[in-house]
């Protein structure tokens, strides 16, 4: 029997056991060189925390809000596409589970079930991931039944007016219809889809693929209820940054108006220690959600959020902060910090 896994990292290797490699590639891959596939991980670990001790950390709460939507902890489950080609159950797992940690689902538009259906599964509070297409009314059918099934808000993709070369799907001669036709298809104009999005509906929306300070101001001023720091897990645009190199950026930008979030790369506790501390509210999980759901299906799923909740309450304590407005810039050393203190 194969030991049970002891860290996020490790259903990676159960989940390209367990699944064809034609879906595990297309779930692990990235975009040409995979550089920024590398980088959204690796940035992480070159930024060092620094612990507070003589602190009474005998009670740590890790919950928090979303949009006025209280989680258990600053981790949520990112939209992925087409979670049925891990496990039969699909997003229907991955919602229960996500349900039960009580965190914050964003259902993918490129979803194995639909929205009614993933509704149904499970009461809980989760988002939806939509794009917009130049012919609108798929967005607006789409919108009205996210709207009426009890989606919370909505998360606009705005960093795929194409689909990226993802070289492994090209050799594996992967065909997924769903996000082929995204293709040319997806209006790329935010203002004007952001504006008509508010138009015609009432819940929140937030910008998903958001890397600069110029955007992020952009999102601000067009009324956007929150953005999302994204590279769409380096399946874009190859040698586009790390998320967390540039989550300070888009924070100074938005001011504090607008909660910002980032996906890319958590693979730790401490991940997410960091990225808190660099100004984000929240992370975004991906992947690992995706390998948990393969190796062993919902509660594969539970176990992954599990894992991550778990290191990140240990390493509060350890860094010596008992609640999430404990953790601060002060904490976490970054590359541009050991620059500037050499000159």
């Amino acid at each position: 029997m194969a030991s049970e896994p002891v860290n996020v990292s490790e259903f990676e290797a159960l989940a390209k056991k367990a699944l064809p490699k034609m879906y595990f590639d297309f779930y692990a891959g990235g975009a040409e060189d995979e550089y920024t596939l590398k980088d959204n991980e690796e940035a992480y670990q070159r930024i060092t925390i620094r612990p507070r001790v003589l602190v009474d950390v005998s009670r740590i709460d890790t919950s928090t809000s979303i949009l006025g939507y209280p989680i258990s902890s600053p981790i949520m489950v990112a939209p992925s596409a087409l979670h049925q080609l891990a496990n039969p159950e699909g997003e229907l797992a991955t919602a229960r589970a996500s349900a039960a940690s009580n965190t914050i689902m964003i259902l993918s538009f490129s979803s194995s079930y639909n929205v009614e259906e993933v509704a149904a599964s499970c009461d809980a509070v989760r988002f939806f991931q939509l794009y917009v297409y130049r012919g609108r009314h798929i967005a607006a059918n789409l919108v009205e039944r996210a709207e009426r099934s009890g989606y919370k808000a909505i998360v606009l993709t705005v960093d795929c007016p194409r689909l990226g070369r993802r070289e492994a799907d090209i050799r594996n001669r992967m065909i997924v219809p769903k996000l082929k036709n995204v293709e040319g298809f997806v209006s790329n104009d935010v203002d004007a889809d952001v504006a008509w999005l508010k138009s015609i509906t009432s819940l929140p929306i937030l910008l998903k693929g958001i890397l600069t300070h110029e955007d992020a101001l952009k999102a601000v001023e067009v009324g956007a209820a929150g953005v999302i720091v994204s590279n769409h897990g380096a399946r874009q645009l190859d040698y586009s940054p790390a998320t967390i190199t540039v989550v300070e950026e888009v924070v100074r930008a938005v001011k504090g108006k607008i909660p910002v979030i980032v996906d890319g790369g958590v693979r730790r506790g401490t991940d997410v220690f960091k990225a808190l501390a660099l100004g984000a509210q929240a992370v975004l999980v991906g992947r690992p959600i995706i390998y948990g759901l393969a190796a062993k299906g919902e509660q594969g799923v539970k176990q992954v959020i599990q894992m991550l909740k778990d290191e990140f309450e240990l390493t509060m304590a350890l860094a010596g902060c008992t609640s999430l407005k404990d953790i601060t810039r002060s904490h976490v050393r970054t590359d541009r910090d050991r620059f500037q203190s050499m000159l």
